[in-house]
């Protein structure tokens, strides 16, 4: 975070719209940026992450759409310097390269299905894995997807609060 102090105090400390702006890098909702900054100050990573993960699972399908369009198909490489590109290649380095080609046959399938990106918390999930919850996830009928979308998206957006003060994730 420039010019501000490292850290849970350092975020603690921002204003409001600051607050908002690093937040985006962990999920790209507006309404969830603004939901979290407001409950600000955090007493420590773990409630800021659990704040994360409500905030979530409150907002609206079209809300969750929004976030959704900033993650990169999985399978590849987000690109550019920003920290939720740096972030998404590291969620990413289970993927072999020779799944690659058949996420991208499993994403376009999903998509068509769908109507959005695959979305899946691929911290310590090999490609492999990926592709075999992809390939299950395209027999969900719409709600089911959505809960679960919801629910992964909660899952790596927690991971990204952490990292966002500083906490492993």
């Amino acid at each position: 975070m420039p010019n501000t102090p490292p850290g849970l105090a350092g975020f603690n400390a921002l204003d409001p719209g600051d607050a908002e702006k690093e937040l985006l890098s962990c999920c790209a909702s507006h309404a969830f940026a603004e939901a979290v900054a407001a409950r600000r100050p955090f007493q420590d990573a773990a409630a800021l992450a659990d704040a994360a993960g409500a905030a979530v699972r409150e907002l609206t399908w079209p809300q969750v759409l929004e976030a959704l369009a900033a993650h990169p198909r999985i399978g590849e490489r987000a690109r550019g310097p920003a920290k939720e590109s740096a972030w998404s290649r590291q969620e990413q380095s289970g993927v072999e390269e020779e799944l690659r080609a058949a996420l991208a046959e499993g994403n376009q399938a999903y998509e068509r299905r769908f109507g959005h990106v695959y979305l899946i918390c691929a911290t310590g999930l090999t490609g492999g894995e990926m592709l075999r919850r992809l390939r299950e996830r395209l027999t969900a009928d719409e709600e089911g997807e959505r809960r679960t979308v919801r629910e992964e998206l909660a899952k790596i957006t927690r991971l990204r609060a952490g990292k966002l003060v500083g906490e492993a994730g």
